[in-house]
């Protein structure tokens, strides 16, 4: 069983934000989730790390409604990094990593031995082991993203949410950022804008528009030219390289009325 979500919609402040979206990932997988701004995308996070409850449907974790779980609970399973995180405290890499040892504290704290171990780790399968004493405004952005992962890895997931990761990095950080997340042992949904990218790391990929899922799949199956030029109002060009057999996007200007669609298949991520 896995962090899912079964026909989910949210509506808020009069706005269906969400409309009927089912998203079931294979454990492991990393799963993209695309769509022009304004699609539901951070929408859908929200409500399946719990942070708001949905309208009718249902979030569950291992097949219990999310609702009903502890939220220390469900931070012990699912863990969320998010676009944008700062602080005015001159804090270090470690003590940042050490926050997310937080779920597995009680009343009497947790278990140091197990909580050293778990950041120790954290920061090694980041590469930030020996920028564990810097403090974090002295970091680049990718430096930062790394460490957001870092802390949310120490909180020992099994499912790992993020919400743009890559947005405002440059193309070795973007890199770097999803080959990481592509090699954590742990299931991943993962907010993105680049078609590419998105081909390149994912093994699955949601496509949502105005809250609804337009398609979903294999990269392969589901970034065609008729679906961009349905969702995103652009012309584009798609192809195979025969060497490494991943897709390709390339983009061109012109209108796109000759590759539209009336309708596009919707279905879950099976």
């Amino acid at each position: 069983m896995t962090l899912s979500a079964n026909s989910v919609r949210w509506n808020r402040g009069g706005s269906l934000v969400v409309d009927g979206v089912t998203l079931d990932p294979r454990p492991g997988d990393m799963v993209g989730l695309l769509g022009p701004n304004g699609s539901g995308k951070s929408s859908l996070l929200h409500l399946m790390c719990g942070a708001v409850k949905p309208t009718s449907g249902m979030v569950s974790l291992d097949g219990e409604d999310l609702t009903s779980l502890r939220r220390r609970d469900i931070a012990r399973a699912v863990a969320v990094v998010s676009q944008h995180a700062d602080t005015d405290i001159d804090i270090s890499v470690h003590d940042v990593v050490r926050l997310g040892r937080i779920p597995h504290r009680g009343t009497f704290g947790g278990d140091p031995t197990r909580d050293a171990s778990a950041v120790d780790a954290a920061l090694a399968h980041t590469g930030l082991s020996t920028k564990a004493e810097r403090k974090w405004h002295m970091l680049s952005g990718g430096e930062r993203q790394r460490v957001q992962i870092a802390r949310a890895l120490a909180q020992e997931p099994r499912e790992l949410l993020l919400d743009e990761p890559t947005n405002h990095l440059d193309i070795h950080h973007q890199l770097e950022i999803l080959a990481l997340v592509a090699r954590l042992p742990i299931t991943s949904v993962v907010a993105l804008h680049d078609l590419n990218l998105a081909a390149m790391f994912c093994d699955q990929l949601l496509v949502m528009k105005q809250g609804r899922v337009v398609a979903a799949g294999r990269p392969t199956d589901v970034l065609t030219e008729e679906l961009i030029a349905n969702v995103y109002d652009v012309r584009a060009r798609v192809s195979t390289d025969e060497t490494s057999g991943r897709l390709f996007v390339r983009f061109e200007p012109g209108p796109v009325t000759d590759l539209r669609v009336d309708s596009v298949c919707a279905s879950g991520v099976q």
